[in-house]
């Protein structure tokens, strides 16, 4: 089977048609909601909040959805997790069109978010364990780095700049859009005519949760590779923690702009999305995830020194780039090398040690900014992403010495 032959198995064509549908309505909400959370309060700490309430449930609740994962229907699953997330849209509209400025607003925008991402958390796992069902393990790179260009495409490259549109009318209209994106891709998905999948053995919660993370401890690679992620994504959330209060104040954008400078670097992630699976063919995955690392770096430095927003988008476009193929190298490694039967759990145990301290960079982020406010505000902002190069050295060591992948 070539990419193009994927085209012609109709349950992938369902799958990456939702994927573009749910990815377009949650690029819009990443602009919308940091946007109105600075709209509500400009303390850093409760921005800060904000972004860290969306990765918390991936620390609090990935383990038992992926004992859920693995034990019930995928597709139903995908639907339940998205009409859970249409709901929360409809009260981040209410909120955007009837909250006043202040802390208390601030805190329930926080409360949405932490809702809206326990429903990701459920979604994300479970469609990262569908993809093998769908499509031959021999072609997961190429089934992932086409899924992965929808999430570019809809989610980062169209997304932001539509929402920065949408916001100069009224700051609830993405919201409203996310909601419609994500019926369309519910519906989509109740097409999928898939035959049964192989399930794990009943298990009570307790055991069955074990097993998943007990496959992941003794496995030397996907152990090294989730803490890996998980040194990564504890610094990228400081990265993006305040990237839109970076961009207001450092680089003086208005929300028009600052969708572009995310489009702009979402092209460099549709990049690597449509070329990387060739790369990694003729690299190897490990080499993927040196030069997602590596990327990182140089986007970091540029951020904690410049006040071009030239500058700023073209280093957003490179950490994109090499983004992708850390991405699809991780992602189709796990699914090539954990059993059918326990891929939901063990998905889930590699998220709880990978994407679990996101939350914990967040609030590191808005602190570091507080802190550093006696520099002035444009040091401050800029001193986040200084750190941010200090651990991406760290983690690119501990890669390159520590991580041998097949």
């Amino acid at each position: 089977m070539t990419r193009a032959s994927l085209w012609r198995n109709g349950n992938f064509r369902l799958l990456f048609a939702s994927t573009t549908a749910t990815n377009m309505g949650d690029g819009v909400i990443a602009v919308a909601v940091p946007w109105l959370a600075t709209l509500l309060t400009h303390d850093p700490l409760l921005i800060g909040l904000v972004a860290a309430a969306r990765q918390a449930p991936w620390l609090l609740f990935a383990l038992p959805a992926g004992v859920l994962t693995d034990r019930f229907d995928h597709a139903r699953v995908l639907i339940l997790a998205d009409a859970a997330r249409v709901g929360v849209a409809m009260a981040l509209v209410a909120l955007a069109l009837l909250a006043p400025p202040g802390t208390g607003p601030a805190l329930v925008l926080a409360a949405l978010a932490f809702a809206m991402g326990s429903a990701e958390v459920v979604r994300d796992n479970t469609a990262q364990s569908f993809l093998p069902a769908v499509v031959p393990k021999d072609r997961l790179e190429d089934a992932n780095g086409l899924l992965w260009s929808a999430e570019q495409v809809a989610g980062q490259f169209a997304g932001p700049p539509l929402a920065g549109i949408l916001i100069g009318v009224a700051v609830a209209l993405p919201f409203g859009l996310q909601a419609a994106m994500l019926a369309g891709a519910i519906a989509l998905i109740t097409r999928l005519r898939l035959p049964p999948a192989e399930k794990a053995a009943p298990q009570p919660f307790l055991p069955a949760l074990r097993e998943g993370l007990s496959f992941l401890w003794h496995h030397p690679v996907l152990r090294r590779m989730a803490l890996a992620l998980g040194a990564f994504n504890f610094t990228a959330s400081i990265y993006w923690a305040l990237v839109v209060l970076y961009a207001q104040v450092v680089l003086g954008m208005g929300p028009a702009a600052y969708g572009v400078m995310l489009a702009v670097a979402a092209g460099g992630g549709l990049a690597g999305s449509l070329i990387g699976p060739a790369i990694l063919r003729r690299t190897g995955p490990k080499a993927g995830l040196i030069a997602g690392i590596a990327g990182f770096a140089l986007a970091a430095a540029v951020l904690a020194f410049t006040r071009s927003p030239w500058a700023a988008s073209a280093a957003m476009a490179v950490e994109a780039f090499t983004g992708l193929l850390w991405n699809i190298a991780t992602v189709s490694y796990r699914q090539r090398h954990i059993p059918g039967p326990l891929l939901g759990r063990v998905n889930a145990a590699y998220r709880f040690f990978g994407t679990g301290p996101s939350a914990f960079g967040s609030l590191t982020g808005g602190a570091i900014v507080a802190l550093g406010a006696p520099l002035g505000q444009v040091t401050a902002l800029q001193l986040p992403y200084a750190v941010c190069l200090a651990g991406a050295v760290l983690i690119l060591g501990y890669i390159a010495l520590w991580l041998k992948m097949d």
